[in-house]
C-alpha cells in the first residue's frame, strides 16, 4: 500500500471503466445479480478480447512481480525431483506448484493488498457515480449511472465489501410506470417510464403483479405514431423473447400476434395494397414490418425450447399465429386493389418458411399444427394452393421478361426499398410452395388433400398439385440470365420448384404416394415428348428447366418403386407401342441428344450438360439388371461411347494453354478444354456404371472403352478416398464384375489398381505408413488377419476370380530371388505369390519383417483363392502349391525318438494343414472333412492328424460318403418306360418331365442313372424343335486323338476327378486314360466348331512356350468339369461319355451347362467371342442377379453392401458344376433338372440356393466377410429335390423372359 499512489488509482480506475464498457452489454442484459457473477467469472472462456484488457495485464503483472520468483524455485524443485527418479508428468507438476503458492505466505501477502487497492478504487469510482447522480436531473442518466453501479457492485462481489445489494424491482415503482405509460400523460414522461421498464430485469416485471395490465398498456401503445417509443417496446419485447422462459414470453407473444390480427382487420389503419405495392422507407410500413419480424424470430427461435414446458403453451402460440395468418381481407371487385394480407408480410421477411419447416420438424408440435390446420385454419393451405394456381396461370400467360423481373428481389444483395404488386404475389408464391412442400412430408399433412378452391369446379388433390409443380418448372422462366455476382441464392420459380420436388423424392413414403404415379412422370415427361415431335414444350423453355426434370427424373429412377414405374408404368401389362414408358420415352431422347439428331437451344453453353443430365437418368435404369433389358434396344452403350470418342479426340485437339503467353487466350483456351474434359470425364463414368450387371459389362467391353473406364474409376477413387456410401458400395461392385472377366482384370492391372491395392496392403501388412509417427510399438495382431489388412483382404478376393489369376498369372515363372532387399515393395499378383505364399526359401522367410502374419495371411488368400477348382489347377501346374507346402510341413517337425519326428503345432502348421485337405480332397460337406484352424482347449488342442506326404489320413475321409444306389425302383422304370417314342413328341416330353419332378419330389435319393439321361437326350435330339445348334459330324476315332495332348490343367485335373470317382466308388483303375481321351475327343470336337479371334487376351489361347511368345489357338483354359461329372455318371463308360456329349452338344442347354462348349464358337458374334466372356455370365448369371433382387430383396441388398456381386459365386459354382459345394447326389441332380427341365432350371437352382443361405448370408454381411462364406463353405442342408415346387414356381413366372433371352445368344449383338 505504500507505493500506491494517486496516480495509480486513477489509472486503475481507468483500466476498470474500459473493462466495465467492454462487457457492459453482457452485463445489463443478465437477468439477476448471480447470472451477473457468473458473467463474469467465465469471462476468460466466453470473451476472445479477454487478455487484452488493461486491467488482466495489470493483474498478470502484479502477480508475476509478487510471486514469479516463488513460482520458479517450485518449478526447479520438481525438476531436480524428477532427475532423482520421482515421475512428475505436466498436470502433476501444474498442480503442486499451485497448491504450494496458494499455500504460502507470500500469496496471502499478494490477496489481501491487491483486495485493499481494490476496494480503494471501486469506493472512490462509486462516490463519483454517487455525486454524479446527485447533480444531475435527467432521468436517462441517472438510469445509465444505476446501471454502471450494477456491474461495479457486481465485479467486486468477492472483495468481502458491502455493496452485494439486489437490483429488485419493487411494486411500487411497476405501479409508477404504469401510471406514467398512460396514453394522458406527456410523451417525455411515457418515454422516461418505457427507458426505466428497459433497463430492469424482464424476469423482475414479468413476476409483477401488475404484469397482465402492463402488457395491455404496451400494446396499447404499440399504435403510438412515434418511432422511437414503438422501438422501445419491441427492444423490450425482444428482451423478453431472449431471457425469459417460454409461460412469460408466450403471454408477450400472443399480445403481440393479437395485435397484429386486430391492426390488419382495423379499418381505421391504412395498409398497402397490390396496386399501390410496399415502400419499405414508409414509416408505418417500416414499423408494421419489424412487429412482423420480431414475430417471426422468436418463431424460429421457439422451436428449440418449448418441448420442455406445456404443451398448451405450445398450443397458445401455435394459434395464435395461424390466426393471424389466416386473416383476410374481403376482396374488392378489383384484384389490383386487394388490401396486404398479413402473409404478404411475412412472406417478406421470411419468404421460404423457415418458421414452418421448423415447427414441422418435431412430432411434438407437429401435431398440433397439423390438427388445426385440419379443424380451423384449412384457409390457410387453401391460399398457398390458389396461390400457385394463380402463378402458373401467370406465367402460361405472361412473357417471360415480365415474369423474370418478380423474381429478381428475391436473390438480390442490392437494397431494394420497394416492392411492386407482382413482385409481392411473386414472394408469395414462393412462400407458399416452400410452405406447401413441407407440409407434403408428412402423412397428416398430405390427408389435408384434396382442396377445394374457390372458381374451380374441380378440387385440387395431391396428383393435381405435383403436376402443377411440374408444370411450374418448365412454363415459368429460367433465372440463367441473372449474374451470379448479384444474386446470392437462385429464387427463380423453376429452382424452387426443383427444391421441393427434391424434398418430396428423399422422403420414401411422401414420394411413393405423390410422386410414382403416370400423371406426374407423365407431366415430367411431357416436354420431353414435345421436344421429340419438333413441337414447342412451352413458351420460353429453358435448358435449365430440362436440367431440373432429368434431376427429379434420376431421383425417382434411384428408388425400386420410381424405377419400377419408369420401366413398367401403372399398368404392366401395356404394351410399348400403346403407351410409351417413361424409361422408353427418357432412352429416346438421351440417344437424340448424344447423336445430335435434336436440334435444341443450338450453340448452347450448357447443351452437355443437359446431356449428362439425361444419361444421369439412363445410368440409374440400365445399371440394374431390369433396367437394362428394358434400354437394350436403344443401344445407348454405342451412342455413349461414340460420343466419348469424339469428345476425346476433341480435347486432344484443344492447345494447353503455354506459360508467358497472355492471360486473356490463356483464359479462353483453358475455357473449352476444361468444359471438354468434364464432359469427357462425365461421358466415361456413364459408360463405366454398364459394368453393375454382367450383360452390361458385355456390352461395355464391345465399346472397347473397358480400360478407359476402368482407369477413370481407379483415378476417381483416388481423389476421393472419403467417397459417399453409394458410390463406395457402387465402386466396390464394379470391381468385382470387371475382375470376374478376364479383359476386365488386363484393365485392373493397367489402370494401376492392383498395383495400388497390393501396395497399401503390404503398407499394413510389413512397414506400416511412413507418415504416421509412432510413439509407442504397434500391437501384435490377435486375429489370424489383422484389421488393418481385412480390407485388403477382402479386396484381393473380390479381385482373384479364375478369368483374372489366369490372366495375371499365366505362364509367368515366379521371381525366386536370391535376395530381397526390405524395401523392395510387391507391384502385382505374382509378386504376392512369391512373398507371401511360396515361400520356398530362406531369403524369402528373411525378407518379411512380420513373417508369420504375412505368411498367415498369404495362406489364407490361398485357401480361398483354390476353393476355384480351375484356380487351384493352375496354381498347382505352374507352382507346385501343394509340394511347397508339404516340404514347410516337413520342415516343421522335432525328433521325439531316434525313428520319429512330430509335428510343431503352431499357427502356421495349422494353416497348412487346412490349406492341404482342402486342396487335395473332393467332396460335398458330406464327404470330406476339413480341419479347423483354431486350437481346441483341453490336453489335446489339435487332435487332428498333420502329414508331409500323400496320401492324405483317413480322418479326413467322410464315412457316410457311400456310391450312388443303382437298382432301379418302380418310379425309375416308369421314367425310363417315357422313353418309348410316341406319335406325338411334345406329348410324351411333357409327360417325361413330369414324371422326373414327381420322381424327384418322392424318390430324391435315388440317383438318376446315366441311362435316364442317355435316354433322353438322344430322343429330345429327334425332335427338330427342340434342337438349338446344327448337327456336326465327327468320325475322329481314338488313334486320331491318342497323340493330342492335354495341358497341364487338364492333366491334374484329370487326376482329381478319377481321385474323386473312386472315393465314390463309381470309378475304377484305368479311368485316367479313358477320361483323357474323352476330353481329347471333345477339345477336337469343339475344335471344328470355333471362329478365329483377334484378341490380346490370354485366357482366349494355349500358351506353348511363353519365351518366344508361341500360342495356339483355341483350347479352353480350364478344366472341363462338366465331361468329369458325366464320365462319373456314366460310370467312366467313354462309349457312352462321348455318345452323350454328341447328341446334348445339339440342345441349348448345353451353351449354359456345358461352358467349354461355345469357347470361341462361331455360333458366337464375333464381338463377343473376342471379349472372351460366356453366355454362362452375360446371360445365366445376369438373370441370377435380376431374380434375387425380386424374389429375395434382402440378399441381394446384403451382397451390395458387402461390396460383392453374386454373379462372381454364381459362375464359379457353375464353372465347376458344384464341386466341393454339393454332394455327389446333389450334383447329379442339379445336371439331371437342366438337362430334363431346361436350362432356365441352373438360374432357378442358384436363386433356391441363395434364398437357402439368406439367414447365413445376412450374418456374414453382418460379420463383413461374405465373400469368403461363400467361397470357402460348402452349401450345408441344401437339397434340390427340397427346393422343387419353389423353382416351378420361379418357372411359371420367369421362364419366358429367361428362354427367350437364352435362345437369342447365338445372335446377340445388341
Amino acid at each position: 500500500m505504500a507505493h500506491f499512489s494517486g496516480e495509480d488509482e486513477v489509472m486503475l480506475q481507468a483500466m476498470l471503466r474500459q473493462l466495465f464498457q467492454s462487457v457492459k452489454e453482457k452485463i445489463t442484459g443478465a437477468p439477476s445479480l448471480e447470472c451477473a457473477e457468473e458473467i463474469l467469472l467465465r469471462l476468460e472462456e466466453t470473451d476472445e478480447n479477454f487478455h487484452n484488457y488493461e486491467f488482466v495485464k495489470y493483474l498478470r503483472q502484479y502477480i508475476c512481480n509478487t510471486l514469479g520468483s516463488m513460482i520458479e524455485e517450485e518449478m526447479e524443485k520438481c525438476t531436480s525431483g524428477q532427475n532423482q527418479g520421482e515421475e512428475f508428468g505436466y498436470d502433476t507438476v501444474v498442480q503442486h506448484v499451485t497448491k504450494r503458492t496458494q499455500e504460502s505466505k507470500e500469496y496471502k501477502e499478494m490477496m489481501h493488498s491487491l483486495k485493499n487497492i481494490m476496494m480503494v478504487v471501486v469506493e472512490s469510482m462509486i462516490n463519483k457515480f454517487e455525486e454524479d447522480e446527485t447533480r444531475s436531473q435527467d432521468r436517462q442518466r441517472k438510469v445509465q449511472k444505476e446501471q454502471s453501479g450494477s456491474c461495479c457492485t457486481d465485479n467486486c462481489s468477492d472483495s468481502d465489501s458491502s455493496f452485494n445489494q439486489s437490483y429488485k424491482f419493487c411494486q411500487g415503482k411497476l405501479q409508477l410506470i404504469l401510471d406514467q405509460l398512460d396514453p394522458g400523460q406527456p410523451k417525455e414522461v411515457r418515454y422516461e417510464a418505457l427507458q426505466a421498464l428497459c433497463s430492469a430485469p424482464p424476469s423482475d416485471v414479468l413476476s409483477c403483479e401488475n404484469w397482465t395490465t402492463l402488457c395491455e398498456k404496451l400494446t396499447t401503445s404499440l399504435s403510438d405514431p412515434d418511432p422511437m417509443f414503438t422501438d422501445r417496446i419491441l427492444k423490450f419485447y425482444a428482451q423478453t423473447f431472449t431471457l425469459s422462459p417460454l409461460h412469460m414470453t408466450k403471454e408477450i407473444y400472443t399480445s403481440l400476434a393479437k395485435y397484429l390480427e386486430l391492426y390488419f382487420l382495423s379499418r381505421e389503419n391504412h395498409l398497402p395494397t397490390l396496386s399501390s405495392g410496399v415502400d419499405i422507407t414508409s414509416p408505418n410500413v417500416t414499423r408494421l414490418l419489424k412487429k412482423v419480424r420480431l414475430l417471426n424470430e422468436y418463431q424460429k427461435e421457439v422451436p428449440s425450447f418449448w418441448i420442455r414446458h406445456p404443451e398448451k403453451y405450445m398450443e397458445e402460440i401455435v394459434e395464435s399465429t395461424l390466426s393471424l395468418l389466416s386473416v383476410k381481407h374481403e376482396q374488392s371487385h378489383l384484384a389490383s386493389q386487394k388490401i396486404l394480407d398479413p402473409i404478404y408480410f411475412f412472406a417478406l421477411v421470411d419468404t421460404k418458411a423457415v418458421w414452418f419447416k421448423k415447427w414441422m420438424h418435431a412430432y411434438y408440435s407437429r401435431t398440433a399444427v397439423l390438427r388445426l390446420l385440419e379443424k380451423k385454419y384449412k384457409c390457410l393451405i387453401t391460399t398457398a394452393v390458389q396461390q400457385c394456381v394463380q402463378y402458373l396461370e401467370l406465367c402460361e400467360t405472361m412473357k417471360a421478361d415480365e415474369i423474370l423481373g418478380h423474381s429478381k428481389h428475391c436473390g438480390n444483395k442490392q437494397k431494394n426499398f420497394y416492392y411492386s404488386g407482382q413482385e409481392l404475389q411473386y414472394i408469395y408464391f414462393i412462400h407458399s410452395l416452400c410452405l406447401l412442400g413441407r407440409l407434403l412430408i408428412y402423412t397428416q399433412g398430405r390427408k389435408l388433400f384434396p382442396i377445394k378452391l374457390k372458381n374451380r369446379k374441380d378440387s385440387v388433390s395431391l396428383t393435381n398439385l405435383l403436376v402443377l409443380f411440374t408444370q411450374l418448372i418448365y412454363y415459368s422462366p429460367s433465372c440463367r440470365k441473372m449474374a451470379p455476382v448479384v444474386y446470392s441464392e437462385n429464387y427463380s420459380p423453376a429452382s424452387m420448384v426443383t427444391d421441393v420436388l427434391r424434398m418430396l423424392c428423399d422422403q420414401k413414403e411422401c414420394a411413393v404416394e405423390c410422386l410414382y404415379n403416370s400423371t406426374v412422370t407423365e407431366a415430367l415427361l411431357q416436354p420431353i415428348q414435345n421436344l421429340m415431335k419438333g413441337t414447342a414444350a412451352a413458351p420460353d423453355f429453358s435448358e435449365i428447366a430440362l436440367i431440373h426434370i432429368a434431376d427429379i427424373l434420376a431421383r425417382i429412377a434411384s428408388v425400386e418403386e420410381g424405377l419400377i414405374l419408369l420401366l413398367y408404368g401403372e399398368n404392366m401389362n401395356s404394351s410399348e407401342e400403346e403407351s410409351p414408358t417413361g424409361a422408353h420415352i427418357i432412352a429416346k431422347f438421351s440417344k437424340k441428344l448424344l447423336e445430335d439428331a435434336i436440334s435444341i437451344f443450338p450453340g448452347s453453353e450448357t447443351l452437355p450438360v443437359v446431356k449428362g443430365a439425361f444419361i444421369s437418368v439412363c445410368r440409374q435404369i440400365y445399371s440394374t439388371c431390369e433396367g437394362l433389358q428394358v434400354l437394350l434396344p436403344y443401344g445407348l452403350h454405342d451412342s455413349i461411347a461414340k460420343a466419348w470418342k469424339k469428345t476425346s479426340l476433341l480435347s486432344e485437339r484443344i492447345p494447353t494453354p503455354v506459360e508467358g503467353s497472355d492471360s486473356v487466350s490463356s483464359v479462353s483456351q483453358e475455357s473449352p478444354n476444361s468444359v471438354a474434359v468434364a464432359w469427357e470425364d462425365n461421358l466415361l463414368d456413364d459408360l463405366l456404371n454398364f459394368a453393375a450387371t454382367p450383360k452390361g459389362l458385355l456390352l461395355l467391353q464391345r465399346t472397347g472403352a473397358i480400360s478407359d473406364c476402368v482407369t477413370f474409376m481407379f483415378s476417381q477413387y483416388a481423389k476421393q478416398p472419403q467417397v459417399n456410401r453409394q458410390k463406395k458400395f457402387g465402386y466396390e461392385v464394379l470391381v468385382v464384375q470387371v475382375a470376374s472377366t478376364a479383359a476386365g482384370a488386363v484393365a485392373l492391372q493397367n489402370s494401376g489398381f492392383i498395383s495400388a491395392l497390393i501396395t497399401e496392403l503390404w503398407a499394413n501388412l510389413e512397414c506400416g505408413r511412413d507418415d504416421v509417427r509412432l510413439t509407442h510399438p504397434r500391437a501384435t495382431p490377435v486375429d489370424p488377419i489383422d484389421r488393418s489388412c481385412q480390407k485388403s483382404f477382402l479386396a484381393l478376393v473380390n479381385l482373384l476370380s479364375f478369368p483374372a489369376v489366369y490372366e495375371l498369372t499365366a505362364n509367368q515363372e515366379l521371381p525366386n530371388k536370391a535376395e530381397y532387399s526390405l524395401r523392395e515393395v510387391p507391384t502385382c499378383i505374382i509378386d504376392i505369390l512369391d512373398r507371401l505364399i511360396v515361400l520356398n526359401s530362406e531369403a524369402k522367410i528373411r525378407s518379411l519383417l512380420n513373417y508369420e502374419q504375412s505368411h498367415t495371411f498369404g495362406l489364407r488368400l490361398l485357401s480361398v483363392v483354390c476353393c476355384d477348382l480351375d484356380a487351384l489347377l493352375l496354381l498347382e501346374a505352374q507352382y507346385q502349391v501343394s509340394s511347397m507346402l508339404l516340404h514347410a510341413q516337413e520342415e516343421n517337425t522335432f525328433e521325439t525318438s531316434e525313428n520319429h519326428r512330430s509335428f510343431i503345432i503352431d499357427g502356421l502348421s495349422v494353416e497348412r494343414n487346412h490349406v492341404l485337405v482342402r486342396i487335395n480332397l473332393i467332396g460335398g460337406p458330406l464327404e470330406r472333412i476339413l480341419p479347423p484352424r483354431m486350437l481346441e482347449k483341453g490336453d489335446d488342442p489339435y487332435p487332428w492328424p498333420m502329414f508331409s506326404s500323400y496320401p492324405l489320413p483317413h480322418a479326413y475321409l467322410s464315412e457316410g460318403a457311400q456310391s450312388a444306389d443303382v437298382k432301379q425302383d418302380n418310379d425309375i422304370g416308369n421314367l425310363l418306360s417315357c422313353f418309348k417314342m410316341s406319335d406325338k413328341q411334345t406329348e410324351w416330353i411333357e409327360n417325361c418331365r413330369k414324371q422326373f419332378c414327381k420322381t424327384m419330389k418322392s424318390k430324391p435319393d435315388v440317383v438318376l442313372l446315366g441311362e435316364l439321361l442317355e435316354k433322353f437326350v438322344l430322343l429330345l435330339t429327334e425332335n427338330p424343335s427342340e434342337c438349338y445348334f446344327p448337327s456336326v459330324e465327327y468320325t475322329a476315332t481314338d488313334a486320331n486323338v491318342k497323340n493330342e495332348s492335354l495341358s497341364s490343367v487338364q492333366q491334374l485335373g484329370i487326376k482329381m476327378t478319377v481321385r474323386y470317382g473312386k472315393f465314390l466308388n463309381l470309378l475304377k483303375d484305368g479311368a485316367e486314360n479313358d477320361l483323357a481321351l474323352v476330353l481329347k475327343h471333345c477339345e477336337k470336337f469343339l475344335k471344328q466348331q470355333q471362329s478365329p479371334v483377334k484378341s490380346s487376351l490370354h485366357i482366349l489361347f494355349e500358351w506353348i512356350d511363353a519365351e518366344l511368345n508361341l500360342c495356339l489357338q483355341g483350347n479352353y483354359a480350364g478344366h472341363d468339369w462338366f465331361v468329369s461329372s458325366l464320365f462319373i455318371i456314366m460310370l467312366g463308360d467313354k462309349e457312352k461319355t462321348l455318345h452323350f456329349l454328341q447328341h446334348f452338344s445339339r440342345l441349348l442347354t448345353s451353351a449354359f451347362l456345358w461352358v467349354p462348349r461355345l469357347h470361341m464358337s462361331r455360333y458366337l458374334p464375333v464381338d463377343t467371342l473376342e471379349t472372351g466372356i460366356r453366355p454362362v455370365y452375360f446371360c445365366s448369371a445376369y438373370y441370377i442377379e435380376m431374380l434375387l433382387k425380386a424374389e429375395v430383396p434382402l440378399v441381394f441388398s446384403a451382397f451390395h453392401m458387402s461390396g460383392f456381386a453374386p454373379s462372381q459365386i454364381c459362375l464359379q459354382w457353375i464353372t465347376q458344376c458344384f464341386w466341393n459345394y454339393l454332394d455327389w447326389i446333389e450334383i447329379c441332380h442339379y445336371i439331371a433338372t437342366c438337362v430334363v427341365l431346361g436350362p432356365d432350371y441352373q438360374v432357378y437352382i442358384c436363386i433356391a440356393i441363395l434364398k437357402h443361405l439368406q439367414r447365413d448370408i445376412l450374418h456374414h454381411t453382418q460379420t463383413q466377410d461374405l465373400q469368403v462364406f461363400l467361397k470357402e463353405e460348402a452349401l450345408h442342408g441344401f437339397r434340390v429335390s427340397n427346393y422343387f415346387e419353389y423353382m416351378e414356381t420361379l418357372e411359371q413366372n420367369y421362364r419366358p423372359v429367361l428362354l427367350r433371352d437364352m435362345r437369342s445368344v447365338r445372335g446377340q449383338s445388341t
